[in-house]
């Protein structure tokens, strides 16, 4: 998926958490905000559009007794088509002036677009996995695979040049960024093997005339 991160600022007014009244406390108010971006897919959102907002950052106070200053929300946005891109942001400032307004408080938001979406061309992915499927011991390999809302900077070269981004089995383990995550060492064999063996394949090609190629 195309990666976007964004900063909330909740710019308040602190006090004495015993006087809230006189105060305009921004953790309420990006308690309400947090609830509020999940509409955004839930009811704004194509449901057949894959689109994820996470917010995933939460800073605000230091003590018991008073209402802090500032509230710090940030997160991400993961999208599968430009549109939907587009809107979440929209939508996200959207949110930010209105609650703004409603609390007579400036509110800023900072999106940052990240990664495009990572796009394998269908030759060069034929060819991975053609390869792939000779080293791998298990069987054929798995061609067929849903959109993930991951992100990945290797769609950078996949915007320069055609190519393919492939998945090499790690087994049954915790998924990648969890604190439990072990990468599998009896993996790297395969991995090296499939290197290999791509590049003697690509190799080979190059040496074929066109009529070679199209018997092959």
């Amino acid at each position: 998926a195309a990666t976007d991160e964004f900063t909330i600022t909740i710019n308040g007014k602190g006090g004495h958490a015993a006087q809230p009244h006189r105060n305009i406390d921004p953790i309420v108010i990006g308690s309400q905000l947090v609830t509020a971006l999940q509409s955004i897919v839930s009811r704004g959102s194509n449901p057949l559009d894959s689109l994820v907002v996470s917010v995933t950052k939460f800073n605000a106070g230091e003590a018991y007794n008073i209402i802090p200053e500032k509230a710090v929300l940030a997160g991400t946005v993961r999208s599968l088509t430009k549109h939907s891109r587009a809107f979440a942001e929209q939508r996200m400032r959207a949110h930010c002036e209105a609650f703004g307004l409603l609390n007579n408080i400036k509110i800023d938001l900072d999106f940052k677009n990240n990664y495009p979406v990572t796009f394998n061309h269908s030759g060069q992915t034929d060819i991975a996995a053609d390869v792939a499927d000779k080293v791998s011991i298990n069987g054929p390999i798995t061609r067929e695979v849903e959109p993930m809302m991951g992100g990945e900077d290797f769609s950078y070269m996949l915007e320069a040049r055609p190519g393919c981004y492939i998945f090499l089995g790690n087994g049954e383990s915790a998924n990648l960024h969890h604190p439990a995550y072990d990468f599998n060492d009896d993996a790297l064999p395969y991995g090296m093997s499939y290197w290999v063996e791509l590049a003697q394949y690509r190799l080979k090609d190059a040496q074929l005339t066109p009529a070679e190629k199209i018997a092959a």
